[in-house]
């Protein structure tokens, strides 16, 4: 049996790789180790109790006002000892964080392969976003396997120089995901809180190119709209992240049709997310997920690495410009003809069989 281990340390992460370790499990070639780096300790929790992912190895590295260095330094320290006494035959990792940049690190100086999943997704800027653009193009540059969800992350792959026998194209987990947390009969008491005659956006943010002026900006619009529209609610699960709660419950805190709660359990987003009117998110697993939910999606980032959504008319990238921002909220709430247009949009990113595409990859590669 060939040993593969999967190492992540992030919710979205553990959410994105649950199909691929469930089709893993499930195959009798493959004995799985997984590695846990706990970057995000409660919101990775969630995810993995949900799910049932088992965990092997807890890293556990998740520290006060922890630093990208720190992080990339104890992944590095403690994944080398894990490594050495697992001796895996691959190693996979998932998009662009921290935990995937210093695990493919790891493998790469033991000469393990390495398996990268949602390869290929570039906005070319180095600094935005800050520091995923940096740990996807480092990453890829050392992978023996991409698995680019679209056909522009293949071809962004070829720009790079990457053999094409090493890029198999298979759309991206998180729509698989949906699979297994959406469901008709559901409840959750932040939806008893909203007025049943008013529709709510849901919004998420949580980047670190957000921070400061910029996410000001955002919470005014918020603001703005329920102070103009009093059929309009917010829900806004927030991020532990003190830069991000401590403003929010500032600007936003106190007000009667904004609902600020605690982050929510995938199966909890999924289908709140599946209720709501707008979904307004930072996220890039959010502008994945957003079309299977049939609802529009306000993109609050200058540039993203997604631009199938984009062109294909489901997602609205309209940054952090107050004005921006109002103007696309407000032709969505008022004009229903557009309203239908963007939210009838299908999904670019996926069918749902990435993850079997993926293990039918891997087991290809072992035999040749």
């Amino acid at each position: 049996m060939k040993k593969i281990m999967f190492v992540f340390g992030t919710r979205p992460e553990a959410i994105k790789m649950a199909p691929v370790i469930n089709e893993i499990k499930k195959n009798k070639r493959f004995n799985l180790v997984n590695v846990i780096t706990a970057q995000h300790r409660e919101m990775l929790d969630q995810v993995i109790d949900y799910f049932d992912i088992p965990v092997h190895y807890d890293l556990n590295i998740m520290t006060k006002n922890q630093t990208l260095s720190l992080i990339t330094a104890l992944v590095i320290e403690r994944l080398e000892e894990v490594i050495v006494y697992e001796k895996p035959d691959m190693i996979v990792v998932h998009g662009d964080t921290t935990t995937t940049m210093a695990a493919s690190l790891v493998g790469f100086y033991n000469h393990i392969p390495i398996a990268h999943v949602e390869a290929g997704l570039r906005t070319n800027d180095l600094y935005s976003p800050f520091p995923e653009e940096f740990n996807r193009t480092l990453v890829d540059k050392i992978s023996t396997l991409h698995f680019a969800p679209t056909s522009r992350s293949k071809e962004n792959l070829l720009e790079e120089k990457i053999d094409s026998k090493k890029i198999s194209i298979t759309g991206n987990t998180s729509i698989d995901a949906l699979d297994l947390t959406i469901t008709e009969d559901y409840h959750h008491p932040v939806l008893d809180q909203v007025n049943p005659q008013n529709q709510f956006i849901l919004l998420t943010t949580h980047r670190r190119e957000n921070f400061g002026n910029t996410l000001t900006s955002i919470f005014q619009v918020v603001l703005d709209i329920v102070n103009k529209y009093q059929t309009i609610e917010f829900i806004f699960p927030v991020h532990p992240n003190p830069r991000v709660s401590e403003l929010a419950y500032q600007m936003l805190g106190n007000q009667e049709r904004i609902h600020l709660i605690e982050p929510l359990n995938v199966f909890d987003f999924h289908n709140i997310a599946k209720r709501s009117f707008i979904i307004m998110s930072d996220s890039g697993g959010v502008q994945e997920e957003g079309p299977s939910f049939d609802k529009p999606i306000l993109v609050l980032r200058d540039v993203t690495e997604r631009p199938e959504g984009v062109e294909a008319g489901a997602l609205k990238l309209v940054g952090s410009d107050k004005q921006k921002i109002m103007t696309e909220l407000e032709r969505l709430i008022n004009d229903q003809d557009y309203y239908q247009k963007i939210s009838s949009v299908k999904n670019p990113y996926g069918d749902g069989k990435a993850s079997q595409r993926i293990v039918e990859t891997i087991e290809a590669y072992f035999d040749q």
